[in-house]
């Protein structure tokens, strides 16, 4: 697939004041894009659109966990510009599960933010999307998405989801020429990276996430992973059989 650049393009950015969704709003910008930056927090919109300076940045504050308030988020871009080239549905939250204290409540939580919030801005965005020039649906999924980990049943649940609707969406959407992504990071250096309580191998900084993220973009990759050194590693750790899978995951807790 011919490489499209992100300079003079219009993208949307969920998730956008803090993290990896605040430094790809930066790297879009530095590559000449104009940025449509969504998040709860309008303080940290705004002082991103400040750090970023012109008007390459809209800020666009949105709660993405409600369904009328996106589908209205869709309707203020349509109103003043009539479309969108790219969608990155990046919010998200990450919360750990224990067994001893089972608590259907953290899945509720996170499956409505991580999940269902991709399905109400695909439902939102795809209108626009197809008036857009080289239109791309991004989402962010997780490594691990590839199979099960320890304390990941809510998490890990969500962004499997969110992997296994882009990957259907790719195939829905080639009629209307609409490329889809789904970002697969491994650990990457955030606010909610900083509250894990295990190693992270491999963890890399928000900065160079975003520069991988944009240039997997640029290149209109169905999954963009990294840092490889991980991401390979569990894609091969995902292809064993079940009990060797369990037996190798078990190690490395241990070891851990």
């Amino acid at each position: 697939m011919r490489r499209i650049t992100v300079q003079d393009r219009l993208v949307w950015v969920t998730g956008a004041s803090l993290g990896i969704g605040r430094a790809v709003v930066v790297e879009l910008v530095r590559r000449g894009a104009r940025v449509i930056a969504s998040a709860r927090n309008e303080l940290a919109l705004n002082e991103l659109a400040r750090e970023c300076g012109g008007d390459r940045v809209v800020v666009l504050p949105l709660d993405v966990t409600n369904r009328q308030a996106t589908l209205q988020a869709a309707h203020t871009i349509r109103q003043q510009f009539g479309y969108l080239d790219i969608a990155f549905l990046n919010a998200g939250i990450c919360e750990y599960v224990d067994v001893a204290t089972f608590d259907s409540s953290i899945f509720e939580r996170t499956m409505q933010t991580n999940f269902l919030s991709v399905v109400y801005g695909v439902e939102a965005m795809l209108p626009l999307l197809r008036a857009g020039r080289h239109p791309q649906l991004v989402g962010m999924s997780s490594t691990v998405a590839y199979r099960g980990l320890p304390r990941a049943e809510a998490y890990g649940a969500s962004k499997a989801a969110i992997k296994h609707l882009l990957e259907s969406l790719d195939l829905d959407l080639l009629k209307d020429g609409i490329s889809v992504s789904v970002v697969c990071p491994g650990f990457v250096k955030t606010p909610l990276t900083d509250r894990n309580d295990f190693p992270m191998p491999f963890r890399i900084e928000a900065h160079e996430a975003a520069r991988r993220i944009v240039d997997g973009i640029e290149a209109r990759n169905p999954e963009i992973h990294f840092p490889k050194r991980f991401s390979l590693l569990l894609k091969l750790l995902s292809l064993l059989p079940h009990c060797l899978y369990i037996r190798a995951c078990a190690r490395m807790v241990h070891s851990s």
